[in-house]
């Protein structure tokens, strides 16, 4: 085992790092206004960071899911907002274009994707289908040459901004699972209508919306894979997704790790820095040892979807750690920092909030669980 990283990840991981300083400008500003952060998305986008994972082929960097690790891990320890955009846009939607669509699917949506001329979004939740991602009511009509859509999406990340979004409905309801399709669809098609944003707990400056459909007219050229693939698709690609929603966790503790550590070193109290107290040095210490298991359970799920190899399991296990650690830790760092941790000009108290969706969002720790306990008793 080698568990050093090449030096093309360092770059990267060196690259992402100082582009994550020039986010610290206005992250908290972002926070309480719910703004999206449009000029840094545009230059992650020239960083490459917007289709990093994506065969150059196709307009992307051509670079494996530990690099893509690495970028989250820390864009995330300052602003998890700008970190859950880039994880979305690349694992939801250019993964599964570039595994599953055709060679014209390709090269009309990956492209722009992957350079980041456009932006895309994952339709998966709705209000009665979100950890039963089975259950699902948008439905799509065949119409012969094209599908008519009906229904609401709910939580989608990057819903306002997006200008693709790959839907998942359901064509045959009597096949259950099994009649479920995906489709590429495009803003400002009619009766394409984007609810209001949500007023969220954390990540506030990522986007969230629900999405309205109406008798959607969607081209059936634009449906990915065989008809009703669609389920599959979405469990696969929720695979790949998990593993970067634990690197934003990952990030997330620690950047809030980094600067517990950094105040205990400047705040004294009875006459010596806190950090020279007990306390506070076992904190610290179970800090480290936490981060550090999310840390390599994180980039082994990495290393083994680059493997080929079957990674569910491994990307699992990594979101479920890493996310309850960013809870625990978050709220640590919080209290290392006292009263000044309940302020917002320290940061861990936005840490702390971004933290908890990390538990939620593309399968609960719960459902982590369930997917985890399968494959052990299978």
């Amino acid at each position: 085992m080698n568990f050093e990283l090449s030096e093309e990840h360092k770059m990267i991981r060196d690259a992402s790092r100082e582009f994550a300083q020039e986010l610290k400008a206005g992250v908290i500003q972002r926070d309480e206004e719910a703004k999206f952060p449009t000029d840094f998305v545009r230059q992650m986008a020239d960083l490459g960071f917007m289709g990093i994972m994506t065969p150059e082929a196709y307009g992307g960097a051509g670079m494996d899911t530990l690099a893509y690790v690495l970028v989250l891990e820390e864009i995330a320890k300052i602003d998890a907002s700008a970190a859950v955009i880039v994880s979305a846009h690349n694992s939801l939607v250019l993964y599964g274009l570039n595994a599953f669509g055709t060679e014209e699917q390709k090269q009309k949506y990956l492209v722009p994707l992957a350079k980041g001329e456009k932006l895309g979004a994952f339709a998966l939740s709705e209000p009665e289908a979100g950890s039963d991602a089975s259950s699902q009511h948008t439905t799509a009509e065949d119409k012969g040459d094209h599908y008519i859509l009906n229904g609401t999406k709910n939580w989608i990340t990057n819903g306002g901004h997006a200008d693709i979004y790959l839907v998942i409905a359901q064509t045959h309801p009597e096949k259950g699972h099994k009649g479920i399709n995906v489709l590429i669809v495009e803003k400002g098609l009619p009766g394409f209508t984007i609810g209001p944003k949500e007023n969220k707990l954390g990540i506030r400056s990522s986007d969230t919306h629900s999405l309205l459909f109406s008798d959607v007219k969607v081209p059936k050229e634009n449906r990915i894979g065989e008809d009703g693939f669609g389920f599959k698709f979405a469990m696969k690609t929720l695979d790949g997704g998990r593993i970067g929603i634990a690197a934003q966790a990952l990030g997330i503790a620690a950047g809030a790790y980094n600067l517990a550590l950094a105040y205990s070193k400047e705040r004294k109290t009875f006459g010596k820095p806190i950090s020279e107290h007990q306390a506070i040095q076992f904190k610290l210490a179970d800090m480290e040892v936490d981060i550090e298991t999310a840390r390599l359970l994180t980039y082994k799920a990495a290393w083994t979807k680059d493997q080929g190899l079957p990674y569910g399991k491994e990307a699992a296990m990594a979101k479920l750690h890493a996310s309850e650690v960013a809870m625990k830790h978050t709220v640590e760092a919080v209290q290392v920092h006292g009263g000044y941790g309940y302020v917002k000009e320290y940061h861990v108290e936005r840490l702390m909030r971004d933290a908890k969706i990390t538990q939620i969002y593309e399968g609960t720790s719960e459902i982590q669980r369930l997917v985890i306990a399968r494959e052990i008793l299978r």
